[in-house]
């Protein structure tokens, strides 16, 4: 489907709306046929004259852009419709505009001005994070550090647009980063000034509850080092009408309410105050409450800015007494006076006079003086007056007094102004103060105008572009109406000195003078007393009654001498000097200039008095001190903040188009877009191009040189060569050329995609095409296998059945041929049977046979009785003989063992069965056995072996008792060398100590040795006597067969012996015993040093003071230090000397302090010193003989322990330090790795590719693409590198590497997140990317280091958490489950597409987040506090390293300490 371009056209209602073209439009059509985005279709008709097209509207991925100057559509509705869509959709209130910064007022308070934010911007570029006033106050510090030059900060809009909450933030910002150049804390009597001024010079007005009713410039003041060090105040056109009335829903200045709400204080007893509904001055509007506003509270307040800011806090009860005066003044009524005698009371004048100067009127002629009484309603306006003109006064005193509390001494070096002034305004009735009030800003108008022109001018110089001239609007022309001469203000001051001057006459003096003649003068139609001006904003009728009055501000000279008089001294210091005080051109000793200044009128001219300055009018005043401020602002660099106002019912984020598009054309916000429009808006670095533009590119196209690339290449992408102009380092492109190239890169990566879907798609249709395929031959192969089944199931019936049919059909027939053999064997044995019996009865008939059965029977038993007998005895001998001859081959081997007892209990039982068996048998069964002599053979075998066995037994105990004897023999000889050995210990007790040690030790070892062999003997001596467990055997117990059953027992000696068989005890026993050597060491140390009680100091130089971590340090055992100090503390504890432990620990601590604020910004110092407190601190745990240190010791290192001191409290000392010198060393860890952070986690493009470069506008952010100097991830994992190599060097507990480490990856995981919050051109799916890819390369540093244990991963979350949310799904309420925080809120308001594919996150499903957050109780806290530190903690390390065997290097240069 063809898509047509996008317009904006005219609407009515919404200013401007959204069309798309349905037909392609051709030169010549009268109309255009449009849809609209609700999907009506409409045709716009082109104006016939004109024929001026429709503006074209921007590519979405340009929409809500930081800056609208990065818009390549620069025109109205492009504006208004970037800060819709941030105010409403992002939430974002502050937007850039070239140099402008534009707030829009949201009527809701927003977490993003604490401490934290400040923290954030302090020290960024400008363009490198969104629009912020913060920002612009960076920026402002910052230029005046770099170019020395005073900077001014305008704040200008509509009332209740949030001009003063504006200042207001600037100020806290430069009172937070600069601190304060004296202990005085300047910055905060700074900011105490601003509750003070809001209290008598704000008030609620039906569009803003806190309206700032006075322009102010604020000085603020900087000494060389950049620090706070004063203030200076000016005000510009107090509101004084607003004393004496308000309209309906509004209120009176502040402090009269408040004054009200804290009647009922002891202190305000005196001023019989009352509620504000009695006071006539505080109830006509109506509304004397503002929701959410406590006044009581607010009062408080102001007191306490007042005592802050001291030099008047005195004077407090006297400014409250004043403003009670006036109070009451305002419910004098004529002719009562009851009220009065209060207010004369109150400031201390003579009621009597007050009383007549109030109804009469002094009149002087040239002869006389007349006393006239006055109407009512002129009585009345005398008071208002009064009233009017004693508040002014008193405001003027404050001020006065409140630039004295911020004036310094110390010599300003530079400043930073505040500008907080009324906007353009026009309202249906428009007066005087409207009137100066446009006036002014049509000066503040043309100074911006010339100075964005400046700065054009100045780009295009400098990078060397043609320069051509550009129109733009010049207000010269509406000022000179105003202020030149025989202008309206100099018509106006010479009606006011006409004796019969009148607004009527004053307005027909205009009309002649300049109806007709000037083109910005109109006359209304329907009016003589009014007056047109065109200014540059919007035309403004002005009503001419009441100028005269306003601008000669008159006031009797009598009631003023009255109060002149008065006995209250804080009154008449109200009027002292008035005229002095009054000249517009002399400045008061703080450098004011008071712009609301009243012209007493007086009774009679003197002689000799000059009244000219006396005279001056409230316009000649304005005009006088406006162009001093616009003096003052053309000799500083400007900063621009426009504050819009969205609606007019205070709604929080609704944007009323048509009541922001009056204000953005009135605040010259669009004739920034103008001007910039007119030449090149749209300026890339040749890199930026390069990267975001890549894709158009061929590979032929890419040269080395950037430049060179960019010009080739746009030279073929944009033909006419007046869009475009190359500058020294960047391209210049006109309106709409950046639009047309990222249309022709979206169509390039649309294609790209396009491809890539087919080919995917493609790709997925052959992955399904064979996954079908595969299934498909499955289930062809199941299906046939199942047929193959059934088929074989088919043949197996079939052939079943054939069988059955078979068998069945055999069964049948041989149930036939059976019974049919049955019957003819039946019939058969009856015919032989009968045809047997027939010849039986012949046969026996005819012969007898007889038997003699019985006499063979007999016989046959007897012949087998007699064969099984013998059988028997035949067999029984064959075995006899068997068994013997097996005894036989064992007996012949018992000659080499011990004797074998299983074997006689088997010869004895076998004899035991011949002698039982034949004892049984009668005398002719022994000769039948022996026919072969067999068996006496067998008895003679056997007595012969008992003899053999016999002789052996003897011979083995004769053997077994001379070994017994020997033994005997020779403990004999070991008792004797016993005693020998007792009579030379007694010898040695006499020797001196050292031989005695030797000897002893000599004798020890003897002792030893003898005692071994004593034990081998014995256990020789009882493996040997296992021998007696052998019993003799002799002929009767083999003839008896009674065998003692422990004769059946086998014994086995223990291996032990087995090895000791070829040494006999003889031989170990007569062996000479040989004296041990023992080594002598040359000097057993005991772990202490030794030093002079003066060399103290030469010992912490060398050790501590002059000590470096690098060079000599590197080679020393890691926390020797430590080692050595506690050594020395050793050995004054071993001398029990409390002076020198005390002095040489408090010596260490200072030095080690001395150190740290010497060179406390170096890591490696910071590190030694760490490592080598924690040390020394665990040496003083590990020898302070607690229990439950010393259970980690060895013996030797729990004899070095302190004897004479408990030194607990320096423990607990020396932990405190430790506890500063790691929150050092983090401070120092995150100076170092700051720069890195940003950079190196967010703008480097660690994946190459993944992101572009957006369209920026004028506010450049630093490029993302790694040049020379710039961060990297690679960068920060280097550093980290560094941090933990120095660390293990220096030896620091590894426990304690870990909290450092974790609070490092807090710090970079903190400080990234923050940045990633505060910038909306970070929060993209690449970048998410980017940043998952980055943390991931951190866990792999982690885990390289094994330090996965240390919790550092885990403070990664929060970031992680984002990244993944950059990344995820953002549309159906099923996304919104995980997405829960204010936080997510944030991210997904910055969300924004790098590339046209990315899809932004819909408006609906952030309302579903926030929905869902309002029931959770998270901290509000938007950023994290990237100052945080965990608590550390030191948990016990005791050393294994022997304090004997420390070794001092004589590179230390501690020769005068000695080792004990």
């Amino acid at each position: 489907m063809a898509t047509y371009a996008r317009v904006w056209i005219p609407d009515p209602e919404e200013v401007w709306k959204s069309a798309e073209l349905l037909k392609d439009y051709k030169p010549g059509d009268k109309v255009l046929q449009l849809r609209l985005e609700e999907g009506k279709d409409l045709e716009y008709c082109l104006d016939p004259k004109t024929k001026e097209l429709p503006p074209l509207r921007n590519p979405d991925i340009l929409v809500g852009e930081n800056d609208l100057t990065a818009l390549s559509y620069l025109h109205e509705p492009a504006v208004l419709h970037n800060l819709k869509v941030r105010f409403i959709d992002s939430k974002l209130i502050y937007t850039y505009c070239g140099i402008v910064l534009v707030a829009i007022n949201p009527y809701e308070q927003l977490p993003i001005y604490g401490e934290d934010i400040i923290n954030a911007y302090s020290g960024q570029n400008m363009g490198d994070m969104d629009p912020h006033i913060f920002a612009v106050a960076e920026e402002a510090y910052k230029q005046m550090a770099r170019d020395e030059r005073n900077q001014s900060i305008i704040v200008s809009g509509e009332s209740g647009a949030g001009k003063t909450v504006s200042a207001k933030y600037a100020m806290r910002y430069f009172a937070t980063v600069s601190g304060s150049a004296s202990e005085a804390n300047v910055e905060e009597k700074v900011l105490a000034s601003n509750p003070i001024m809001e209290s008598i010079g704000n008030a609620k007005t039906t569009r803003n509850d806190n309206s700032s009713r006075f322009g102010k410039y604020i000085e603020i003041g900087f000494d060389k080092r950049y620090r706070i060090i004063g203030a200076n105040m000016r005000t510009y056109l107090l509101e004084k009408s607003r004393v004496v009335f308000q309209a309906e829903e509004e209120r009176n200045y502040h402090i009269f309410y408040q004054l009200c709400a804290s009647a009922a204080l002891p202190e305000f007893k005196t001023l019989r105050l009352g509620n504000a509904d009695y006071f006539h001055y505080t109830k006509q509007g109506g509304s004397p409450v503002i929701d959410g506003v406590d006044d009581a509270k607010e009062m408080v307040n102001t007191r306490q800015a007042c005592t802050l800011l001291g030099n008047f806090d005195s004077y407090q009860m006297g400014i409250f007494r004043i403003l009670a005066g006036i109070l009451h003044l305002g419910n004098v009524e004529f002719p009562k006076h009851d009220p009065l005698t209060i207010f004369c009371d109150l400031m201390g004048v003579e009621y009597e006079e007050m009383a007549h100067w109030l109804c009469h009127r002094k009149l002087a002629t040239a002869t006389e003086t007349y006393i006239k009484p006055i109407s009512k309603l002129h009585a009345i306006n005398a008071r208002d007056a009064l009233a009017k003109h004693i508040y002014a006064n008193l405001f003027n005193w404050i001020v006065d007094h409140v630039n004295k509390a911020l004036h310094s001494t110390i010599k300003q070096h530079s400043f930073i102004g505040v500008l907080d002034i009324y906007g353009f305004e026009t309202f249906e009735i428009n007066s005087f103060e409207q009137f100066c009030i446009n006036y002014a800003n049509e000066k503040l108008q043309q100074q911006f105008n010339m100075h964005v022109f400046k700065l054009e001018q100045e780009e295009y110089m400098k990078e060397q572009i043609p320069w051509t001239l550009i129109d733009f609007y010049d207000n010269q022309p509406c000022i000179n109406l105003i202020e030149a001469k025989m202008g309206i203000l100099d018509l106006l001051d010479e009606e006011c000195k006409m004796p019969k001057g009148s607004d009527d006459t004053w307005a027909q003096k205009l009309y002649n003078t300049h109806l007709n003649k000037c083109a910005l003068f109109e006359k209304p139609r329907l009016s003589n007393k009014a007056f047109i001006i065109k200014h540059f904003a919007d035309k403004v009728e002005y009503q001419c009654e009441g100028f005269l009055e306003k601008n000669k501000d008159t006031v009797y000279e009598e009631q003023i001498k009255v109060l002149k008089s008065s006995k209250f001294k804080l009154l008449p210091e109200l009027f002292q000097d008035e005229e002095k005080v009054l000249s517009p051109t002399s400045a008061t000793p703080s450098g004011r200039v008071p712009l609301s200044r009243t012209a007493v009128k007086p009774a009679k001219a003197r002689p000799g008095q000059t009244s000219k300055e006396h005279k001056k009018t409230v316009g000649h005043q304005f005009r006088n001190s406006l162009h001093l401020l616009m003096e003052t602002l053309n000799a500083t660099t400007p900063h621009y903040v426009r504050c819009i106002k969205p609606n007019d019912f205070k709604f929080p984020f609704t944007f009323d188009e048509k009541r922001a598009v009056q204000q953005l054309r009135a605040c010259g916000v669009l004739e920034t877009i103008r001007i910039s429009a007119a030449g090149f808006p749209s300026r890339w670095t040749y890199q930026e191009f390069f990267s975001r533009y890549r894709v158009l590119m061929k590979q032929r196209d890419v040269l080395g040189d950037r430049k060179q690339t960019c010009k080739n290449v746009l030279e073929k992408l944009i033909l006419d060569k007046d869009k475009y102009q190359f500058g020294k380092t960047k391209i210049f492109f006109r309106a709409g050329q950046v639009a047309y190239l990222e249309k022709i890169r979206a169509d390039k990566l649309r294609a790209a995609c396009i491809r890539i879907q087919k080919t995917i798609r493609g790709w997925l249709m052959r992955k399904k095409y064979m996954r079908m395929r595969k299934a498909a031959i499955t289930i062809q192969r199941y299906v046939r296998g199942y047929q193959a089944r059934c088929y074989a199931k088919f043949l197996r019936r079939t052939r079943a059945a054939i069988t059955i049919q078979k068998f069945h059909r055999m069964y049948v027939v041989r149930k036939r041929y059976q019974c049919m053999r049955d019957a003819t064997i039946a019939l058969q044995a009856l015919l032989r049977g009968y045809m047997a019996r027939n010849k039986y009865q012949m046969v026996r008939n005819h012969s007898v046979l007889p038997l003699h059965s019985n006499f063979i029977s007999a016989y046959l038993r007897d012949e087998a009785a007699l064969l099984c007998s013998l059988g028997s005895l035949k067999c029984v001998c064959v075995l006899l003989c068997i068994v013997l001859k097996q005894n036989i081959t064992v007996n012949c081997n018992l000659e080499c063992n011990v004797l074998n007892m299983s074997f006689h209990h088997h010869h004895v039982s076998l004899l035991y069965f011949l002698n039982t068996f034949l004892g049984r048998q009668s005398p002719q069964d022994y000769h039948m056995l022996n026919e072969d002599g067999e068996l006496w053979l067998v008895y003679e075998g056997l007595k012969q072996a008992n003899r053999l066995l016999e002789s052996q037994l003897q011979s083995q105990k004769k053997s077994h008792e001379n070994e017994l004897e020997s033994l005997r023999g020779e403990i004999q000889s070991l008792k004797e060398e016993n005693n020998r050995q007792q009579q030379l210990l007694a010898q040695n007790l006499q020797l001196p100590p050292e031989a005695r040690i030797e000897a002893s030790l000599q004798h020890e070892i003897t002792r030893l040795t003898n005692e071994n062999l004593v034990r081998a003997v014995m256990l020789l001596e009882q493996a040997l006597g296992l021998a007696d467990l052998s019993v003799p055997v002799n002929s009767h117990q083999f003839s008896d067969g009674n065998l003692p059953k422990h004769y059946i027992v086998s014994f086995h000696f223990p291996s032990e012996v087995g090895q000791m068989e070829n040494i006999s005890p003889g031989q170990i026993i007569d062996e000479p015993i040989r004296p041990v050597n023992i080594p002598r060491k040359e000097k057993d140390f005991q772990g202490m040093l030794e030093y002079k009680k003066e060399d103290e100091q030469k010992l912490v130089k060398n050790l501590i003071l002059e000590l470096k971590p690098r060079g000599v340090a590197v080679n020393l055992i890691p926390g020797l230090p430590a080692y050595i100090l506690f050594m020395c503390v050793r050995h004054a504890d071993y001398l029990n000397d409390d002076q020198k432990v005390r002095s040489l620990l408090t010596s260490t601590i200072n030095g080690i302090k001395k150190v740290l604020k010497k060179r406390g910004d170096d890591f490696e110092t910071v590190s030694f010193w760490l490592s080598n407190t924690c040390r020394f601190l665990h040496c003083l745990k590990q020898y302070s003989g607690e229990e439950g240190f010393m259970k980690h010791n060895t013996p030797r290192q729990n004899e070095h322990c302190l004897t004479n001191f408990d030194l607990a409290e320096y423990r607990q000392v020396l932990s405190d330090l430790a506890i500063q010198i790691y929150q050092q060393l983090v401070r120092v860890l995150e100076n170092i790795l700051q720069p890195m952070i940003v950079s190196g986690m967010l703008e480097h493009e660690t994946i190459q590719g993944v992101s572009g470069v957006k369209p920026t506008g004028l506010r450049k952010r630093t490029s993302s693409i790694a040049d020379e100097g710039t961060y990297t991830l690679d960068s920060i994992i280097r550093q980290l590198n560094s941090f933990h190599s120095v660390m293990c060097q220096h030896g620091m507990d590894p426990e304690l590497i870990k909290q450092v480490v974790k609070q490092m990856f807090y710090i970079i995981g903190a400080v990234t997140l923050n940045n990633l919050l505060l910038r909306k051109d970070m929060c993209s799916w690449s970048k998410g990317m980017q940043i998952r890819y980055n943390v991931s390369q951190l866990e792999e540093w982690l885990r390289d280091k094994n330090l996965m244990n240390s919790g550092a991963k885990e403070t990664l979350e929060p970031l992680i958490q984002a990244a993944q949310l950059l990344q995820v799904k953002k549309k159906t309420d099923e996304d919104a489950e995980n997405c829960c925080s204010s936080q997510i809120v944030k991210v997904l308001n910055l969300y924004t597409p790098v590339n046209e594919f990315e899809e932004r996150v819909l408006v609906s499903f952030i309302r579903t987040i926030q929905l869902r957050l309002r029931d959770r109780k998270d901290s509000p806290q938007l950023l994290m506090d990237a100052k945080h530190i965990f608590p550390v903690t030191f948990p016990f390390n005791p050393s294994s390293l022997a304090l004997e065997t420390i070794q001092i290097p004589a590179s230390l240069g501690l020769g005068f300490i000695s080792r004990v």
